[in-house]
């Protein structure tokens, strides 16, 4: 059983949502009340699962960078549009979690990317700056999954501690689906270190064979 509080729904309303490549579906946005963070996390909720199957869920963090202005330093973006399609198809939830940097906040991240430019990677630019390579606590995750009714789910993640934390919390995640490999000139780096440091099951083969020339 789960210690965590019990949380409640504060609304619900549907949004059409479009994208810049002309897909488009709609969906039903859900806040809530009693998250233990305190942030405006948001649930997506799209499509229908199909009779006796489990909803696919994915836990995307916020990357405002990424998601808003297409950043090509990261996959986060690719990532959130091939997510919302994929659950829409199936029948699901996409948590948008308000945890940008992996938890340390915009200005922190972009300290990190400076470091980066300088050769540090993802990981070691964030222990430089005296922070955790990653604080994201999936608590409220869990939460928001316990509120909508899901206990049992599919997860659409290449990065095995969203399951852990999850589990932990009394969340049963049935199959890991990964997600696509969306690799850039500026992002090929940042994802061989999410693979040789916190274990994201992505290709590292393809991505140790992909010679991507730096950007000019």
């Amino acid at each position: 059983m789960s210690d965590i509080p019990a949380t409640t729904i504060r609304s619900r309303v549907r949004v059409p949502l479009r994208f810049g490549d002309g897909y488009g579906v709609d969906a039903e946005l859900v806040t809530f009340h009693g998250l233990t963070d305190g942030q405006e996390h948001v649930a997506v909720v799209l499509g229908e699962p199909g009779a006796g199957a489990v909803p696919l869920v994915r836990l995307h963090s916020e990357c405002l960078t990424g998601d808003v202005f297409g950043s090509a330093r990261c996959d986060c973006g690719p990532q959130l549009r091939e997510a919302v399609e994929r659950i829409a198809e199936r029948g699901g939830v996409l948590l948008y979690l308000r945890q940008e940097g992996r938890g340390i906040g915009l200005y922190n991240k972009l300290d990190a990317y400076a470091l980066q430019d300088q050769g540090l990677d993802t990981y070691a630019a964030n222990t430089a700056l005296g922070l955790p390579e990653d604080a994201r606590d999936y608590t409220s995750a869990a939460q928001m999954l316990t509120a909508l009714g899901i206990t049992d789910l599919d997860l659409l993640s290449n990065n095995p501690d969203k399951s852990a934390q999850l589990t932990r919390h009394a969340i049963t995640v049935r199959h890991h689906v990964p997600t696509g490999v969306f690799t850039t000139a500026h992002n090929v780096h940042y994802l061989r270190a999410k693979v040789t440091q916190t274990q994201h099951t992505l290709p590292l083969g393809e991505l140790e064979q992909t010679d991507i020339p730096a950007a000019g």
